[in-house]
């Protein structure tokens, strides 16, 4: 996931409000002539994900408004009273305004529009399309109706399995497969697109983010952790119980409840069943359980005995000298005290000295020495530090920002082997005599010429000294998931294009780690950062070929292997990865962030303890 992919709320509406005003772009349109009058909502529906009728006026299309959007999409639901007797046609309809509406929920309405396919994200994301009327005329026949009783989304109406396979004949797409509602999860999601729906008390599994959604599963058990979230284990367990709850109420009239992974929302959210770009179908609450909260807390890992060394990689999230010294002040405290103060932390996305300013200032030796004394204020060590500027704005990441990995260590514990001087350009490699391995360069970046790295952070090498013997630690941020279509793509299985670009950069990490093995058997080797990828990845795959590797985070039982939480599913991005000569570890996913509405970072820390 993603990691998650960046947005924003105001240019999330306007670019549906201008996808939907040029009629949808994708939806195929009949001639101008082509109407069908007194046509009902589920006939617009059809029995798949593509209405049948998509591109022609109807007229005289009846309902009952089940739900009013006055921001975003502006529009509202309608729901036909008189349900056919085809589970796959859905009885609900989005009719979008792109004003704010004036029809109220209760009104008894007769539309005449278009009926369109609106692709949240664009065609190019690879989202299942919403059906919906477009360029409405609305009549209002009377007020003041009973809302249609809602569908109940229950633990025994999803089907555990979550898709069907793609239609090969359509370049992998289920868009033109005839709905299975009970046999495939997203085909049951789909079959009550734009229906009014409920859930009752539920398991929140994505806390609230900052824009006012969260995530709940109606499957308690599903690949549950003792947390209370929901684990994704394999492209294969995609957890059919996770829905996104948004509320139709505007912030400024009821703030959105704040709710962390655990939490219940109990008693009823009800409300129609809406399908957006960023989570697929959502529930948008008309009424809003209420949380409670069930006490997650911060976790803090054991400190290492004297003669452990602890290394630790932790995701700072685009740190910067502009940013509040609350930021740095929790971050310090969360190494101290959540951290137990390891003898070496690599951090990923430091960012430059004027943070997003795009100057060319690269150097990020201000945003260290802020980290570095708020940690000293918290009571931690003086960590010296090491790292390569990048070149300006070839590391991917936020324009101008600069982002690069860190090394801090605590010169009381461990030291720093510093070998030649270098630049963003130039190499680190490996050489060695008497079965010793030696970085030529330290700290070095390895391969910044391949074009693997283009865009993209390049690895961090340090040669570390504890206790008389040599570790060599490797920081990484590999290439994000940005620009792979969703789980719930119209393609199944989805496209998952930026996976080409890690497994180039996995290649030649592994290919790093098997020149020091070579000269040095027995090497103390750890790579370390976010990968950006699952356990179970190609991504993982690669870094560990020829077993020079291995994955610490699958020492932990299933249910505790994840760093970040993305849409409901805890899921693993950051890692750490031994060598065979780091034989005996403790390893620890500390959850401090991504189960939490308020979070200092999007990631949780890993730490790893072993004697070298």
């Amino acid at each position: 996931m993603p990691s998650s992919i960046p947005r924003s709320a105001a240019v999330s509406a306007v670019v549906a409000a201008a996808l939907a005003a040029g009629l949808l772009a994708g939806s195929t349109n009949a001639a101008a002539d082509d109407s069908a009058t007194g046509t009902r909502v589920h006939d617009i529906q059809g029995t798949t994900r593509v209405s049948p009728l998509v591109g022609k006026q109807v007229t005289g299309v009846t309902g009952i408004v089940t739900g009013v959007r006055t921001y975003g999409s502006r529009g509202f639901w309608i729901q036909d009273p008189e349900a056919d007797a085809n589970p796959a046609t859905s009885e609900g309809l989005f009719v979008f305004t792109s004003s704010v509406p004036t029809v109220a929920v209760g009104d008894a309405v007769s539309v005449n529009g278009t009926v369109t396919e609106y692709v949240p994200g664009g065609l190019n994301s690879g989202n299942q399309s919403l059906t919906q009327l477009s360029k409405p005329v609305i009549t209002v026949v009377s007020k003041g109706n009973a809302v249609p009783a809602p569908v109940t989304i229950a633990p025994w109406s999803v089907p555990d399995e979550y898709t069907p396979e793609g239609d090969p004949a359509a370049g992998g797409s289920i868009n033109g497969l005839t709905l299975d509602p009970e046999t495939y999860a997203l085909d049951y999601y789909e079959s009550l697109e734009g229906t009014n729906v409920r859930v009752g008390t539920s398991r929140v599994v994505g806390a609230t983010d900052p824009y006012s959604e969260l995530w709940v599963t109606v499957k308690p058990w599903e690949n549950r952790n003792w947390r209370g979230g929901t684990v994704y284990g394999s492209y294969e367990s995609q957890n059919t119980g996770r829905l996104q709850i948004q509320s139709l109420t505007p912030i400024a009239q009821q703030p959105f409840p704040k709710a962390n992974v655990g939490d219940w929302l109990t008693g009823t959210t009800e409300g129609p069943l809406d399908f957006n770009q960023f989570g697929g179908y959502t529930l948008t609450a008309r009424t809003l359980g209420t949380v409670e909260d069930n006490g997650l807390e911060r976790e803090s890992t054991d400190k290492q005995h004297k003669n452990e060394l602890a290394v630790a990689t932790y995701n700072v999230e685009n740190l910067d000298p502009t940013d509040p010294q609350e930021k740095f002040d929790a971050l310090a405290k969360a190494v101290v005290d959540n951290l137990a103060s390891p003898d070496i932390l690599a951090l990923e996305e430091i960012q430059d000295n004027n943070g997003a300013k795009n100057d060319g200032t690269v150097a990020a030796d201000q945003t260290v020495k802020k980290f570095t004394d708020a940690i000293v204020a918290a009571g931690g060590p003086a960590y010296e530090w090491r790292s390569v500027d990048p070149q300006n704005n070839k590391d991917g990441g936020e324009p101008g920002g600069n982002i690069r990995q860190v090394f801090l260590f605590n010169p009381e514990r461990v030291s720093f082997t510093d070998r030649a001087a270098t630049d963003e350009t130039s190499a680190t490699g490996v050489t060695g005599s008497k079965g010793r391995a030696a970085l030529t360069v330290s700290p070095g970046r390895i391969d910044p010429a391949n074009t693997a790295w283009e865009s993209s952070r390049k690895p961090l090498a340090g040669e570390f000294v504890f206790r008389g013997r040599t570790v060599f630690v490797i920081a990484n941020h590999f290439g994000s998931k940005g620009g792979d279509e969703s789980i719930v793509s119209h393609h199944q299985p989805p496209n998952r294009s930026s996976e080409a670009k890690r497994l180039l950069q996995a290649q030649a990490v592994n290919a790093f780690v098997k020149d020091i093995v070579a000269l040095e058997k027995q090497a103390d080797v750890l790579v370390v950062g976010d990968i950006n990828d699952f356990e179970f990845s190609g991504t993982t795959e690669a870094l560990t070929d020829g077993d020079v590797l291995y994955p610490a985070v699958k020492s932990l039982p299933r249910s505790e292997r994840y760093s970040y939480v993305y849409q409901g599913n805890s899921q693993v991005l950051d890692q750490i990865l031994t060598s065979p000569g780091v034989r005996h570890f403790e390893y620890d996913s500390v959850h401090i962030n991504a189960e939490f509405a308020d979070q200092d970072s999007d990631h949780d820390p890993q730490v790893v303890r072993f004697r070298p």
